[in-house]
């Protein structure tokens, strides 16, 4: 998994100089923050995925369990583009 931090610097957080508090804070706009979740959750996505993916070569040789696994692995991934 990605770290957060990486996450929300992809997703283009804003660095405010506030001076009620006398130093940078760093914010997020709406889109932004739409941004950075939608990071987070593919990210989680994939981890689960990665599971599945695991699962199904530890039922290499039988054709129906590695099968489902494999299939699970897709529909999380394909979750993300629906």
């Amino acid at each position: 998994m990605r770290d957060t931090i990486d996450m929300a610097r992809e997703a283009g957080h804003m660095v405010i100089d506030d001076y009620y508090t006398n130093g940078p804070v760093r914010a997020f706009s709406a889109e932004q923050l739409k941004r950075f979740e939608a990071f987070v959750r593919a990210d989680e996505r994939e981890a689960c995925a990665k599971v599945c993916d695991s699962r199904a070569l530890e039922y290499d040789g039988f054709s129906a369990e590695q099968n489902a696994s494999e299939k699970l692995a897709a529909a999380i991934r394909n979750k993300g583009n629906t």
